[in-house]
């Protein structure tokens, strides 16, 4: 058998071989087209050979015979041997480089280049097998047919991996879409259950309101009666402690009226920061010292100017009396976010408990022995009335801050 016959056979069953790997082979694509990539320039005989996938006139090196290095590397197509070959859809033999640069440029100190492209079953073109020698040279027939071969291969391998991903990333897509919607619903129930429940609270509270205040009038006027007759000072005293109980009685029945009634909002541009301001000089009226930080420029909102001063005072009082002696409430107006101003109350002193938190704003819910539990009730209907949000935050380093977000105009 003669030499050229024997090397002939030897390409042929060395081709089998490599065919045979790719047939079998389990590993990851990685493996895959690295064994493609080597397969080439051992069979071509040629220095380099790599395996690009190209998009959006950027390829990338996914294998490479030679340098490992150059896996993961991206190049622009423009003015390249593979843009040219990615632009055409067909195979460029250049035998020489230096002798045609209209083809474009090689990497450096390689003067000759086989590039095949990848094309899919649909005809698309999705990256080459490109081979670079650093003599020029020649490319026969049979070479040119085996590294086709070899493209074949590549592009259904890569087009599946690309398929497979795009799937993979629409189903984690649609996931976190559909994980992130059902939170929404959840919330939106819970919310729509918490309202509904205080809803039944607030009619239940009022029928009791309204059963209770008849009698208590008749007893406030039975009182009032008797405050004008001559009595001891023992009985006196026991009169003013009664009607000092009646007048307790009559301002929760006013609170519990004030809750379950309907927040009919008479909607006008609000001032915000003119109304902070207000509220603050109400507040220091009462002997309590007031920073105001954020009023110099003027924020503005849709609301019922009434009420939200009622829920703003409200806040303040409560920021009042869990106070330290002597250290100030501070009020703030925030517009850094747009479309929104935050209104704080923070106050030092003692930190409310974090399993509490959730529950400030909750009907007849309250920290303090005598409290009704209706006060920050009435400002979360009246903040939610205005589609806002009220929120608490309480920690031992920076107090407690309850904030009220509403929607700018």
């Amino acid at each position: 058998m003669s030499l050229a016959n024997t090397k002939t056979w030897h390409n042929a069953e060395r081709l089998l071989e490599i065919l045979h790997a790719l047939s079998y082979r389990t590993g990851n694509l990685g493996d895959y087209l690295q064994t493609i990539a080597s397969g080439v320039s051992e069979l071509v005989g040629v220095d380099w050979s790599v395996v690009t996938f190209c998009e959006d006139d950027v390829e990338q090196v996914v294998a490479s015979s030679l340098d490992a290095g150059a896996v993961g590397q991206s190049y622009s197509l423009h003015g390249l041997l593979t843009g040219y070959v990615v632009a055409h859809g067909h195979s460029l033999v250049v035998n020489d480089v230096e002798q045609h640069p209209e083809y474009g440029c090689g990497p450096p100190g390689y003067r000759s280049y086989l590039g095949i492209p990848l094309r899919t079953p649909q005809g698309q073109v999705i990256g080459t097998i490109c081979s670079f020698h650093r003599q020029p040279r020649s490319f026969e027939d049979g070479e040119i047919r085996i590294v086709e071969m070899f493209a074949e291969r590549a592009a259904i391998v890569l087009d599946n991996y690309h398929l497979y991903e795009r799937e993979r990333r629409f189903h984690s897509h649609l996931e976190t879409e559909v994980h992130q919607r059902t939170e929404q619903l959840r919330a939106a129930q819970a919310q729509l259950v918490e309202r509904e429940r205080l809803a039944a609270i607030g009619e239940f509270a009022a029928s009791i309101a309204h059963e209770i205040r008849n009698p208590l009038t008749t007893i406030a006027g039975v009182l009032r009666r008797l405050q004008t007759l001559a009595l001891s000072a023992a009985y006196r005293e026991y009169l003013d402690l009664a009607s000092g109980e009646v007048g307790r009685l009559e301002r929760l029945l006013q609170e519990i009226l004030m809750y379950a009634r309907p927040q009919a909002l008479q909607l006008e541009a609000v001032d915000l920061t003119a109304l902070v301001q207000e509220v603050a000089e109400e507040l220091h009226l009462q002997g309590q010292p007031v920073q105001c930080t954020g009023t110099g420029a003027s924020a503005r909102a849709m609301g019922d100017r009434d009420k939200l001063k009622q829920a703003l005072v409200n806040l303040g009082r409560n920021a009042c009396e869990a106070s330290p002696p002597g250290e100030p409430v501070r009020l703030a107006l925030d517009w850094s976010e747009p479309g929104c101003v935050r209104i704080s109350v923070h106050n030092g002193g003692e930190p409310i408990a974090p399993e509490i938190l959730p529950r400030l704003g909750e009907p007849f819910f309250s920290t303090r022995a005598s409290g009704t539990g209706l006060g920050l009730a009435i400002v979360r209907r009246i903040v939610e009335a205005h589609r806002g949000e009220l929120t608490f935050h309480s920690t031992a380093a920076q107090g407690t801050t309850a904030q009220v977000r509403l929607t700018t105009c």
